[in-house]
C-alpha cells in the first residue's frame, strides 16, 4: 500500500475517533443536564409538599415554595410556570405511588387469611402511606385543588372500589352482587372517615385510632362473614389486639 495511502487512513481513523469522543462528550452532557433538571424537580416537589401541608393548597406561593426549596422564585419558574403545574406534577407523582401501594394491599392471594389478618394486611401499607406521604391526604381532599387531580382522584376511587367488592365476593360467594356493592361502600366510606381522625392525630393517639377503625370495620364485616370465610388449615384466628 503507498505511503500516502497509509498516513491518510491513519489521519482519517484519528479524526474518526476524535469525532466519537467528541460526540460521547456532548451526549453525555445532556444526560448531566437532565439529572440536574430531575434532581432540582424532585427538591421543588418535596418543598411544594411541606409547604400544602403547612398552609393548605389555597394559601400556599410559588414564592413559598421557593423559598423551602432554597431557591429564587426565578429557578422555579425555569421548571413549572406556576403553583397549579406543580401540585399536578406532585399529585401525579403520589398517585402512581398510591396505585402500586393499594394494588400490592389487595393482592387476591390476601382472600386466604383470617378476616382479621386481612384487614391488618390491606389497612396498614394503605395507612402508612397517607401518614408518610401528608401532602397526598391534602392535594386528595383540599379544596380549590386542580381539576386534573380531582379527576385522577375520582377515577382511583373507582377503581379501589372495585378491588374492595373482588375481596369481599371471596369471602362472601353467596352474596348477591348488589348486596356486595354495598357493603364494599359502607366499608370503603367507614376506612375514608377513620382515616381522617387518623390523619389529623399524631404518636399514640393516631396509633390508638387506627386500632379504632380497625375494630370497627372488624365488628361490620365478621357478623357478614361468619364461619364461612376462607382461613388457612393450619392457622388459628386471632383478634386484633
Amino acid at each position: 500500500m503507498p505511503e500516502g495511502k497509509a498516513n491518510k487512513t491513519a489521519t482519517e481513523a484519528a479524526a474518526e475517533a476524535a469525532a466519537e469522543a467528541a460526540g460521547a462528550a456532548a451526549s453525555a452532557r445532556p444526560r448531566r443536564r437532565q439529572a440536574r433538571g430531575e434532581a432540582r424537580i424532585a427538591q421543588l416537589l418535596r418543598a411544594a409538599a411541606d409547604v400544602f401541608c403547612t398552609s393548605g393548597y389555597t394559601a400556599s406561593s410559588t414564592n413559598a415554595i421557593a423559598r423551602e426549596a432554597g431557591v429564587s422564585p426565578g429557578t422555579l419558574y425555569q421548571f413549572f410556570p406556576n403553583k397549579e403545574a406543580i401540585a399536578v406534577e406532585l399529585g401525579d407523582r403520589l398517585l402512581d405511588r398510591w396505585r402500586d401501594t393499594y394494588g400490592a394491599a389487595f393482592d387476591q392471594s390476601h382472600t386466604e387469611l383470617p378476616l382479621d389478618r386481612l384487614l391488618d394486611t390491606i389497612l396498614d401499607p394503605l395507612i402508612a402511606f397517607n401518614c408518610e406521604n401528608p401532602a397526598f391526604f391534602v392535594l386528595m381532599h383540599g379544596s380549590e385543588i386542580p381539576g386534573r387531580i380531582t379527576e385522577a382522584h375520582d377515577t382511583l376511587h373507582a377503581t379501589m372500589l372495585t378491588r374492595v367488592e373482588s375481596v369481599l365476593a371471596d369471602y362472601l360467594p353467596d352474596k348477591p352482587a348488589p348486596q356486595i356493592h354495598r357493603i364494599a361502600e359502607i366499608a370503603f366510606m367507614v376506612f375514608k372517615a377513620g382515616l381522617d381522625l387518623v390523619m389529623a392525630s399524631e404518636g399514640e393517639e393516631r396509633a390508638a385510632y387506627i386500632q379504632e377503625l380497625k375494630t370497627v370495620m372488624f365488628r361490620y364485616l365478621d357478623p357478614l362473614v361468619g364461619d364461612d370465610a376462607p382461613r388457612p388449615a393450619t392457622t388459628e384466628h386471632i383478634n386484633t389486639p
